[in-house]
This record gives structure tokens, C-alpha cells and sequence, in this order.
């Protein structure tokens, strides 16, 4: 009869989660991927970044826990008199009951309960600076591998074009050589250029392939990876409003106030000074408080009156002190604390470095875009015209059409390293620049 109040009772104290269900494979796409979009659906889909938040998950249990009030301890047992002497009845069932409260009121006598909270409290709020601070590192992996991809994307159309211009002119001096008007060493420089061409474009398409891949990685598919475009318009040359305004004093100072490596790290510190607090304070015993109730059969049978009692119950510190706990304890705030100051120090290296990198790499595009690239294009041009009429040298060509694809290349991946350096800056401030 009293199956169905306990299974009640059994079934309101456990408190699962719902299952979250499965991710699908791979996430929906559109025609063409911008990186705005790819942030997104990394925010909802990256493992790490869902590591990192089941991590929040489980400090907030730790903190349910600590807070948690315990079970009061309840005791019963029941027995039967023998050898009773003429005068007993040794019929009579002998009982008790008792009730202990499982350490309940000296936990908030002695504020433990309170300090394991604060401890708990402040691993909670460090895992999730952490959960920030991963998402911070694994979006610049992420914007690198964009960037790459659209490098690389980029030098796959140069490529595409320097095969079609090589592929113009040996159709042309397939025409002059039947027509006897080239001989057969310059024919075949050119079919080789040719080949040569067709072999780099093919070279391109591999590493844009193995480029996207990398982005599809960090998104989260787990099945075959379908092709899918890069908006190019992303690899664009521009200069933010917050980068051109930028110097490093004002750089370093939103570093050092937004980072949350920094955060989780004086949130460790606040953990670390509490789990000493709580060390020093366990030296002090936990005492039990018990309630029990006896008897020796009931009414005129009784062979004793009932008795009643007060149970006080702890371990004294008479021979170990926690010296052990509170050492170690010690120790614990003594790295975090250094671990912070390192902390400082890393984000003053990654300010400088990212802040170097984005002025070095910020000269070298607006130096090709001043003069670099369009006197190479117009150089190419003009031997092409030249040798289209004889008045230039095959060689001339080749080296011309060289050169003006190099430093398309080159002009490329400059691009990619900009916006690459300004993602780092990104990543050295925790904040955003190009808004």
C-alpha cells in the first residue's frame, strides 16, 4: 500500500534533462556562403564550442549541489526480549526510532554551506568566460580558414586566366607556325607554358578544395562535403572606421578589460580563495543532531517506560588539523594568482603582435593597389599587344604574363593576410573592428 507515495516522491526528486536532440550531419548552406553566415552556424554547430557550453552545464550541477540541503537521516529498528525471568514477559517487541539531521544545522552554523556555494559560484562563472574565451579563439580559426579559402579561391582564377591567355597565344602561334611564320622551338615554348598553365590551375582547384573543407570541418558536417561558393566580395580592401581610428594604447586597454582569459582567470582566483576559506574552515568538526525515540513493548506490558534523547555526534580534531587541505589550498591561489599576471602579459604580446601584422600587412596591399599590380597588368598588356604584331619576343611574353600572375598571386594572399591580421586584432581585443 505505500508503493505508489514512494514511487511519487522517488519520481519528483529526480529531476532529468530532456535529451537535446542530434544535429543534423551537415547544416543548411546557402547558394553562396558569406563569413557572416559561417559565424552563425559555427555558433550553433562547433564541437569545441558545444564542449565547451556541456562544461557550463556541469558547473552549474556543481553548484546545484553545493547548495543542496541534505537528506535527513532516518532510523528505525525492532527486537525481542529473551531469557526473560518469571516476572517479564518476554513476549513484548522491544523498539526505536530516531531521526538525524545529517550534519543540516551545523553546515549553516559553521557557513561551509555558504563557502561551497561561493566556490561553486565562482567555477561556474569561469567556466563560462572560458566558453567565451573559446569562442573567441575558434572564431579567428575560423575567419583564418575563410580568409585562405577565399585566397585561395582568388588564385584560382588567376590561375584561370593565365591558362586562357597562354591558351590564346599558342592558338595563335599554331596559325603562324602552319603558315611558316614561327618555327618549331618557339611553337612548343608555348604549348609547354600551356601545359605548365593547366597543371597550376589544376594545383589551385585541389587547395581551394582542401580550403573549404577546412571551413566545412569547423561547421560541423559530418557526412561528404558538397561544393559550395565563397562570397569574394569578403576578400574586398577595406579600412574599418575602428582600425584606422585604433592605436595601441587604446588597443590594449579594451584587451585588458574584455578578454575572457582574463575573466575566467580572476574568477579562478575568486574560486581558489574560497576553497581556502572553506579548507580553514573544516577544521572546525561537523556536528550531527539526532532525535530518538525507544521503547520495551507498550502499555501495561511495557518492562521499561519509554525513553526519549538528544544525540550530538562530530569527530574532534584532536590528531589531524587539515593541514594537508589548507597547504594545497594555499598553493592553488598562489598559481592561479600567477597564472593571472601571466595572462596580462600574454595579452600585451598578442596586441603588439596582431597590431604589427595588421600595419605590415596593411602597406604591402596599398602598395600593390597604388602602383604594383595595375603597372604589371598594363606591362602584360602591352607585350601581348607588341607580340601579337611582332614586335616582341615570345620570352617577352612569357615573362611579362609571368610576372603579371605572380603578383596577382601575391596581391591575393596580401588581401588574406589584411583581414587575417585585422581577425587577430579581433581576437587580441575581444572585440569587434570591422563594423
Amino acid at each position: 500500500m505505500f508503493r505508489a507515495p514512494i514511487a511519487i516522491v522517488l519520481c519528483a526528486a529526480a529531476v532529468r534533462a530532456e535529451p537535446q536532440p542530434a544535429s543534423e550531419s551537415a547544416p543548411q548552406l546557402p547558394p553562396v556562403l558569406t563569413l557572416q553566415k559561417a559565424l552563425e552556424i559555427f555558433r550553433q554547430r562547433g564541437f569545441d564550442l558545444l564542449v565547451a557550453e556541456a562544461s557550463i552545464l556541469s558547473a552549474e550541477g556543481d553548484v546545484t549541489i553545493a547548495g543542496a540541503l541534505p537528506n535527513p537521516g532516518l532510523s528505525f529498528s525492532a527486537g525481542k526480549n529473551f531469557q526473560c525471568s518469571s516476572s517479564q514477559d518476554c513476549s513484548v517487541i522491544s523498539y526505536s526510532v530516531g531521526v538525524s539531521d545529517n550534519d543540516l544545522v551545523s553546515n549553516f552554523l559553521t557557513g561551509k554551506r555558504g563557502l561551497r556555494k561561493d566556490l561553486a559560484r565562482a567555477a561556474l562563472q569561469a567556466a563560462r568566460r572560458s566558453r567565451d574565451d573559446a569562442q573567441r579563439t575558434l572564431e579567428f580559426t575560423l575567419k583564418q580558414s575563410w580568409y585562405q579559402a577565399l585566397a585561395a579561391a582568388a588564385q584560382r582564377e588567376v590561375a584561370r586566366e593565365n591558362r586562357d591567355s597562354f591558351l590564346r597565344t599558342r592558338q595563335l602561334d599554331e596559325k603562324r607556325f602552319e603558315l611558316g611564320a614561327m618555327n618549331e622551338a618557339d611553337l612548343a615554348t608555348i604549348q609547354v607554358a600551356h601545359l605548365e598553365a593547366e597543371q597550376a590551375l589544376e594545383t589551385a582547384e585541389q587547395s581551394l578544395r582542401a580550403a573549404k573543407v577546412a571551413v566545412a570541418f569547423l561547421l560541423g558536417f559530418r557526412r561528404l562535403i558538397p561544393d559550395f561558393a565563397v562570397d569574394q566580395k569578403d576578400l574586398d580592401f577595406a579600412l574599418p572606421g575602428p582600425v584606422a581610428a585604433a592605436t595601441r594604447e587604446a588597443l590594449l586597454k579594451d584587451a585588458l578589460e574584455r578578454r575572457p582569459d582574463l575573466a575566467a582567470l580572476t574568477q579562478q582566483v575568486e574560486r581558489a580563495d574560497s576553497a581556502l576559506r572553506l579548507a580553514r574552515r573544516n577544521v572546525f568538526p561537523d556536528i550531527g543532531l539526532g532525535i530518538t525515540y525507544s521503547a520495551n513493548g507498550s502499555g501495561d506490558s511495557n518492562i521499561s517506560p519509554p525513553n526519549g534523547s538528544i544525540n550530538i555526534f562530530f569527530a574532534p580534531p584532536l590528531l589531524y588539523f587539515q593541514s594537508g587541505e589548507i597547504r594545497k589550498a594555499e598553493a592553488d591561489l598562489v598559481t592561479q594568482q600567477i597564472l593571472r599576471q601571466k595572462a596580462e602579459a600574454v595579452v600585451v604580446s598578442d596586441v603588439e603582435t596582431a597590431w604589427g601584422q595588421l600595419q605590415a600587412t596593411r602597406k604591402l596591399v596599398e602598395r600593390m593597389q597604388a602602383s604594383l599590380l595595375e603597372r604589371a597588368e598594363r606591362a602584360r598588356n602591352l607585350v601581348q599587344v607588341q607580340y601579337e604584331k611582332g614586335a616582341a619576343s615570345l620570352l617577352d611574353l612569357l615573362n611579362a604574363q609571368r610576372t603579371y600572375t605572380a603578383t596577382r598571386g601575391e596581391y591575393a594572399q596580401d588581401l588574406a593576410s589584411y583581414w587575417i591580421a585585422v581577425s587577430l586584432l579581433e581576437q587580441a581585443t575581444a572585440r569587434g573592428l570591422k563594423s
